[in-house]
Order: structure tokens, then C-alpha cells, then sequence
């Protein structure tokens, strides 16, 4: 019995020490490209904020990004972090190292004019990129390739949004909707911190904002936090339909993607002009200024939705969640306002709450607030994320993740199959709430006051309806 357990305790004790090296130097490799990533996407911001009528170059800008990707990596198309899932599904993470540099470049060129999408699928798809090179180098088995590969996800969002323990449970959570991957949370969690401690030791830094004013505990703050869960998994909902319908315009016209990019580039100039350009790129002057308690127009949360929907429909290259934390920091400034609020709480937990409904991340988003937000606005947070996640349903803005639980045991769902192809049917319980309330007859009011029954339609007009 001895030598059992010591051969066991062997055994785990080699493979800790095998994945803390390999962790270890995939947080090095994808904190030193994330900041490279970083540093020159933010001296072309620079360089673009120096022209009032820059966003003039967008529609030439995603003709190039369309061409660059479609004839060198046709893998960096879209939001990396989608693409980066699908690899794991579906290629046991195999990803074309051409991805790295042709990302890199695409999402440089469409955020430095003006293009609406975010900073952290490319890291995500750099990480992985990356992750997937080196075990291609070492000749790894599928399962420790997607392991690497998994791990590069944690790093790359790890670095990009200062975040490491937040973004090593992303790695491992992001792939399945309810479901964490233990066996890669020890290279994650290594991976996330020696990446963000790499990027911060070459000079990134990182926007941390401690919310310190939270109203006493009373039923009625609770009661207000759960209602922001259920707005803010509307408001979830509603961005993944209308980037849905943004991909289904553009596929239903059969012309040149190029020439897709070119239309979608003249609209965003054109809604620039009308709206102005504070809905282009990143957006993080109106997500710090909701934070701190600035209360954007009505339709903020809408117009970036908008414009980030016909960006990635038309070719445009780079990441969601940026655009998620604007239109949740928004929404949930407004929520505040409306209601009379502290706004940047709720602009805080609109922020992390989107998080969790649109990409399907309750834990790792409540884990984001503390980080950011500091301990404070954590258990506030942590509940209208898991009311988030649940009121969005069974969608996600990364379609190719797969299902792993049902949201409700009157909803009928295929469970292990990928969340863009699930179809929900409702199927009460016999006993549920929900069958019961469905048990009570309707009344008729002017049979109810007569006294008589509610007539039954005939044979003949029920085969017309």
C-alpha cells in the first residue's frame, strides 16, 4: 500500500512540475507579444488621435485587413477568441502560426482607424497562436497541445486587461457554457500570473478603478442588484442578436468580401458624422467616464452595439469584450441614473455583468470585478453575474462553445453540442411553477359575468387557425 501511494504521489508531483515549467514559459512568450501587441496599438491610436476625420481611412483600412487575412490566415477572420475556441473543438487546438502576426496587423489596422472592436481577442488568439507553435516544437499529444493552447488563452487575457486570476479561470471556463476544465486550472492560474507580470515589468499598465461607495446592505439595495442581474441579461441577449443579425446581412448579399468591407467602412464614416466617433475604436474615454460616474446619452449602449456589429461583419479584425465592457459600463451607468444611484456602482457591475451573460463567464467575470473594482462591490457583482448568465439564455458571442448544462429543467436542450446550434424547446415539468401557472384557464370576462361558460370554437375555425 505504501509504494501505491508513493508511485501516485510520484507521478503527480513530475507532471506539477512539467506544467509549471511549460506554463512558466508560455506566460513569458505571450506577456512579452501581448506588450509588444499592446505598445504599437497604442502608439497608432496615437498617431490617429493627431487627425480629427481619421475614421476617413476606415473603409480603405478593412479592404486591406479583409485581404491581408483572407490570403495569408484565413484563421484570424473575426473575434480571435472565437476562432481560438473552435481550434480546441474542433483541431485539438492546432492553430497556423501565420495567425499571430497576421492578427496582430489586421487588428492594428482596423483599431487605428477607428474600426469598433476590442484589444483582447487578438491577445487571446497571439497566446494561442503562440502555445500551439511551441507544441508543435516539442511534439506534444493532442491532449497536452490543447492544454498549452488553453493556457495561452489564460495568458494572453490575462495581460492584456491586467487581470491574471480572472483570466486564468477565462481560459478554462470560456470553452464550455457551464462547465471548468480542473485539470488545466494549476498551468492557468501559472500562465495568467507570470504573463501579466511580464507585460507590467515592460511598462504596460492598467486601468484599475477601486469603487469604495456602496450603500448600506438593505432588502431593497439586494432587490436592486438582482433587478440589474435580469436588465443586464437582457441587455446581454440583445448585443449577441444584433451581432447575429449584423453576420446574417452581410452573408445574405453574395458579393466580394472586400467589397462588403468597403460598404460596411462608407456606413461607419456616415454614422460617425451623425453620431460622432466616440463609438469607434476601443471606446475607453466613455467606459472610464461612465466609471467614475459620468452618465453617457440613452442610446450609448445601442450605437456600440451597432458599430461593432457591422465592424466584425464586414471584415473588420479584433475583439469583443472591449465593446462588451462599453456597452455594459453604459447600460449600467444609465441603470443608476434612472433610478437614482450611485452610477459608477452600477456601471462597475454593468460592466462585469455583460461580461458574464454575453461570453458565458459568470465566475471569471465576478472575479474581474474584484480585481478591478476592488472587495467592495464583489458580492453585489458576483450576484447579477450569475443573474446575467442565466437571463441570456442559451447564446453567446463566441458560437462554437459548447454546451454543458441547461439554464432551466422546463427548457429542453441538447446538452455537448455547440451553443450556435442548440435549439431550446420549452418542456415544463409536470409539478413545476411554470405547468401550473399554464393549468390555469383563461376567462372569459363577459362569459364570467353572465355566468356561462366560455364558448369552444367549432371544428371548422379550429382548422383555419
Amino acid at each position: 500500500m505504501p509504494r501505491r501511494i508513493l508511485t501516485e504521489q510520484t507521478v503527480i508531483f513530475i507532471s506539477i512540475l512539467k506544467w509549471l515549467v511549460l506554463a512558466s514559459v508560455t506566460g513569458v512568450v505571450v506577456g512579452t507579444a501581448t506588450a509588444i501587441f499592446l505598445k504599437i496599438l497604442a502608439w497608432s491610436q496615437i498617431f490617429g488621435s493627431e487627425h480629427k476625420y481619421y475614421f476617413l481611412a476606415l473603409p480603405a483600412a478593412l479592404v486591406v485587413t479583409v485581404l491581408l487575412i483572407k490570403h495569408i490566415a484565413p484563421e484570424a477572420e473575426g473575434h480571435g477568441t472565437e476562432k481560438v475556441i473552435e481550434a480546441v473543438h474542433k483541431r485539438s487546438g492546432r492553430i497556423d502560426p501565420l495567425v499571430v502576426p497576421v492578427k496582430l496587423l489586421g487588428t492594428i489596422i482596423t483599431l487605428a482607424a477607428g474600426g469598433s472592436v476590442g484589444k483582447e481577442g487578438p491577445c487571446a488568439q497571439i497566446g494561442a497562436g503562440l502555445s500551439s507553435f511551441l507544441a508543435d516544437l516539442f511534439r506534444f499529444s493532442m491532449r497536452d497541445r490543447k492544454k498549452l493552447v488553453i493556457c495561452g488563452i489564460s495568458a494572453g487575457f490575462a495581460s492584456v486587461f491586467g487581470t491574471p486570476i480572472a483570466g486564468a479561470i477565462f481560459g478554462v471556463e470560456v470553452l464550455f457554457v457551464g462547465s471548468l476544465l480542473y485539470d488545466v486550472l494549476l498551468p492557468s492560474f501559472v500562465a495568467g500570473i507570470v504573463s501579466y507580470q511580464v507585460s507590467y515589468s515592460l511598462g504596460i499598465r492598467y486601468f484599475h478603478h477601486s469603487i469604495n461607495v456602496m450603500p448600506v446592505f438593505s432588502e431593497k439595495f439586494f432587490l436592486i442588484v438582482v433587478l440589474a442581474g435580469i436588465v443586464f441579461g437582457l441587455w446581454s441577449a440583445f448585443l449577441i442578436g444584433i451581432l447575429r443579425a449584423g453576420e446574417a446581412l452581410a452573408k445574405r448579399y453574395s458579393i466580394s468580401a472586400p467589397l462588403k468591407a468597403l460598404i460596411g467602412g462608407c456606413i461607419l464614416v456616415a454614422l460617425a458624422f451623425v453620431f460622432g466617433d466616440r463609438y469607434l475604436g476601443l471606446g475607453l474615454g466613455t467606459i472610464e467616464s461612465s466609471l467614475t460616474g459620468t452618465a453617457p446619452g440613452w442610446h450609448a449602449p445601442f450605437l456600440k452595439s451597432l458599430f461593432t456589429s457591422i465592424t466584425l461583419a464586414c471584415g473588420g479584425s479584433g475583439g469583443i469584450v472591449t465593446p462588451i465592457f462599453f456597452v455594459g459600463s453604459t447600460a449600467g451607468a444609465m441603470f443608476g441614473k434612472l433610478l437614482g444611484l450611485h452610477v459608477a456602482t452600477f456601471a462597475a457591475i454593468g460592466m462585469v455583468s455583460l461580461l458574464a451573460g454575453a461570453a458565458q463567464t459568470p465566475i471569471s467575470a465576478s472575479i474581474m470585478a474584484v480585481e478591478i473594482f476592488g472587495p467592495a462591490v464583489a458580492p453585489y457583482a458576483a450576484i447579477a453575474c450569475v443573474i446575467s448568465f442565466l437571463m441570456t439564455g442559451h447564446r453567446s458571442v463566441y458560437p462554437s462553445q459548447v454546451l454543458a448544462i441547461r439554464k432551466s429543467p422546463s427548457l429542453s436542450v441538447e446538452i455537448g453540442k455547440v451553443i450556435d446550434n442548440v435549439e431550446v424547446e420549452f418542456s415544463p415539468r409536470e409539478k413545476s411553477l411554470i405547468a401550473l401557472i399554464r393549468r390555469i384557464p383563461p376567462l372569459n370576462p363577459k362569459a364570467r359575468d353572465k355566468g356561462v361558460e366560455e364558448p369552444k370554437p367549432d371544428e371548422e375555425s379550429e382548422s383555419e387557425l
